[in-house]
């Protein structure tokens, strides 16, 4: 029987040691953490958005960087194939919109239970505080860990690395994985936190902190450039601009940041209604308030914490009557109101990101096995390897079908 270490016991980590388990070896995972899956714990705020039950190409759509790389990770081990996999455990999942999949309690920590569970029934060793500070190799292949803080180390036939990326730091990301892997002579990318809120140059922003908007559409331009453009939720936060339209964003503005072009973010608050349309609804209000201040007539048409900032950008005067407006100031707001432009600075850090973008090269891992191409019997999974997705339980995804790989090749 062979002894397989697992390192990670997050997503990844504990679905590998499962699967490596079920192959009929003994499987010991070590976890720096005094417990397993804190991340996990907070993924999807608490809820844990464990897949997505779309199609295969709408899937790979939603993959940014790599996608050819998990063409068989994904076909071993589906989107389909992790829901059966749940289900079978006991957990009772459903279906929301956009296809997300969540446990049906809501409580992220329902599925941890079933996982650790099923490391139980499969005779999985955990041990917690194990922190690993380096890999033994000899002639081209692993035989051991060496552990921190005390002069142990752990022999074994083979190690899988499911240590994570940089995102959530405070969970236990610190990028030990990245540094496992240029020990081994592996290339890591460059590296960045990616699903994050982006923050903004203008600072009315704090005045709408708290803000959501809700069927909104966005176009991000670099110069005449149009980077990315996308229909749905965004959240003003006091530093800019957060929200699902705007965490999916961030995965396409970062090569344009790093070159430091000026990125320009146009919100079109209003994208249901035509410019003429909108100009239409507005003049019908304006007939309906015709003796009132435009500070007063805009309730109808805007939620009440942007009323005031569309008034200072619209530079329409507040006490303006508004049968007093011409038609040169009405399409002015119009304007305004379609392209609501704010200037992208910088991302949130990795404190708030949701995945690392970057990871170890792909190149030099094997797809078939999840198996290093430069060192026979370390295999890689989950967010270590440069891999990622946009929102909507893809990441989570990319985590199952690379561990269950990499647990059933190892």
């Amino acid at each position: 029987m062979s002894k397989i270490f697992v390192v990670g016991g997050g997503a990844a980590g504990m679905l590998a040691a499962i699967a490596a388990a079920r192959n009929g070896h003994k499987v010991i995972l070590l976890e720096k953490n005094e417990k397993l899956g804190k991340k996990l714990f907070i993924t999807g705020k608490g809820r844990c958005n464990l897949t997505n039950a779309c199609d295969r190409d709408s899937f790979f759509e939603q993959v940014i960087s790599n996608p050819k790389f998990l063409y068989r990770a994904f076909h071993t081990f589906s989107n389909y194939d992790t829901m059966n996999f749940f289900e079978q455990l006991g957990l009772v999942i459903k279906t929301e919109r956009g296809n997300r999949v969540f446990p049906e309690s809501d409580k992220s920590s329902d599925v941890i239970a079933v996982l650790k569970r099923e490391l139980e029934r499969q005779s999985v060793s955990v041990r917690y505080k194990c922190e690993v500070s380096g890999i033994l190799t000899k002639d081209g292949s692993f035989y051991g860990l060496r552990l921190k803080d005390t002069p142990e180390e752990l022999l074994g036939d083979a190690v899988i690395l499911a240590t994570g990326g940089l995102s959530y730091p405070l969970t236990g990301s610190t990028g030990d994985g990245f540094r496992f892997a240029k020990a081994l002579g592996h290339t890591v990318t460059d590296l960045y936190p990616s699903l994050v809120p982006v923050h903004t140059k203008e600072t009315f922003v704090k005045d709408l902190m708290g803000l959501s908007l809700k069927n909104i559409e966005i176009v991000i331009s670099a110069g005449q450039k149009q980077i990315y453009r996308d229909f749905g939720e965004l959240l003003f936060t006091h530093f800019g601009v957060s929200g699902p339209v705007i965490l999916s964003a961030s995965s396409y503005i970062i090569p344009y940041l790093k070159k430091q072009e000026p990125l320009l973010l146009s919100i079109d608050l209003k994208p249901a209604l035509t410019s003429e349309q909108l100009d239409a609804r507005i003049l019908r209000d304006f007939e309906e308030f015709k003796n009132k201040q435009f500070k007063n007539s805009l309730d109808q048409l805007l939620p009440n914490k942007l009323i005031d900032v569309i008034i200072r950008l619209s530079l329409i005067d507040s006490e303006k009557k508004v049968n007093s407006i011409t038609k040169e100031e009405r399409l002015h707001l119009v304007d305004l109101l379609k392209h609501f432009t704010l200037q992208i600075t910088h991302l949130s850090d990795y404190n708030q990101a949701v995945v690392t973008k970057g990871g170890i090269n792909v190149k030099e891992v094997n797809p078939s096995t999840m198996e290093s191409k430069l060192m026979s019997k370390v295999f890689f999974a989950g967010e270590v390897l440069d891999l990622d997705a946009l929102t909507g339980g893809f990441n989570l995804q990319i985590a199952w079908s690379t561990a269950y790989l990499a647990g059933l090749s190892v």
